[in-house]
């Protein structure tokens, strides 16, 4: 079968979800085959032989890790050039773009992000215009570089004992222009992130400045907490938690909007959920256009009334 390599996205070797999604795609068209780059690769063995990784090509440096994105890029192209695999499957996350179009300049090949899902001949699907249109492509030059969505397939277990192959990282002083000079842990919340997280609770400015009940619904689920621009631009959430064309792209398996009218933009960074479930006061707000459920109300009668009964179901 054909080689499909996959770049492992990982924080000091913990594997992120997006990874074993990719595992379970890559199965489909051929033989998945892990790249690791950087250090951790003990505290990863585990998960990607759990997920299906026949082969792990093991690269670890110091630029890896101390610099930015373009040491990765060009080692991962190396081991591209000499593996000649039928695919490169990469996280759809911003270091995963940066990576995969640097990759692609540098193999000559054609590439493709944002997609949702990846077929067995390597044929991809995208959502596009608020989810109005799936565009099917498909890439017609070189190794196929594609980025792929978080939540995009469901991860599958199939335990292998991969072959591992240490890798030379052979990295030029021109990829080493941006160095990381210092690195600071995010305060934990208990949460799901963001962008992997399976269910996203987002406000919006039907809040009031109140996420209460929305960070309330969300821990209920399991979820992660979202806000539009126009709850992070009144100080009410912070940036990093903004869902939209200038925030962050999710494509959770559920979504609810609360207070949230469906700007064009915000709808852009959750156009490709699943199922989208929008609780607003206006009937006429643009959201209710693109749902699968809607309730016009207050979210803030809503909301914590349907926390109860969650919590409640779940004993």
């Amino acid at each position: 079968m054909t080689e499909i390599l996959v770049l492992v996205d990982h924080a000091d070797g913990a594997v992120r979800k997006t990874t074993t999604e990719l595992l379970t795609i890559a199965r489909r068209a051929g033989e998945p085959s892990a790249v690791f780059l950087g250090s951790g690769y003990e505290a990863a063995k585990e998960t990607l032989s759990a997920f299906g990784a026949e082969k792990v090509y093991v690269a670890d440096a110091p630029e890896l890790d101390d610099y930015l994105v373009a040491p990765k890029a060009e080692v991962l192209a190396q081991i591209a050039a000499n593996v000649n695999p039928a695919a490169v499957l990469i996280a759809s996350n911003p270091d995963g773009k940066e990576i995969a179009a640097r990759l692609a300049v540098k193999l000559e090949s054609g590439i493709i992000t944002d997609a949702v899902d990846v077929g067995a001949d390597l044929t991809t699907t995208q959502s596009a215009f608020a989810a109005s249109y799936s565009v099917t492509a498909r890439v017609t030059h070189g190794t196929p570089v594609i980025t792929v969505k978080p939540n995009s397939a469901t991860p599958e277990q199939a335990a292998t004992t991969p072959v591992e192959e240490k890798v030379a990282a052979s990295v030029s002083d021109t990829s080493k222009a941006a160095r990381i000079v210092s690195r600071s842990a995010r305060e934990a919340t208990g949460r799901p992130e963001l962008t992997e997280a399976a269910i996203v609770v987002s406000g919006g400015r039907g809040t009031g400045g109140n996420f209460a009940p929305v960070e309330a619904l969300a821990d209920a689920l399991g979820g992660a907490v979202g806000a539009s621009r126009a709850a992070v631009d009144s100080g009410w959430y912070p940036h990093s938690h903004q869902v939209g064309q200038t925030g962050q792209t999710v494509s959770p398996q559920l979504y609810i909007a609360a207070g949230i009218s469906g700007a064009i933009q915000h709808r852009a960074g959750m156009q490709t959920s699943k199922t989208i479930v929008a609780v607003d006061k206006d009937p006429e707000a643009p959201i209710f256009s693109m749902v699968d459920f809607g309730v016009v109300g207050d979210l803030h009668t809503i909301l914590p009334q349907a926390t109860e009964e969650i919590l409640k179901r779940k004993g």
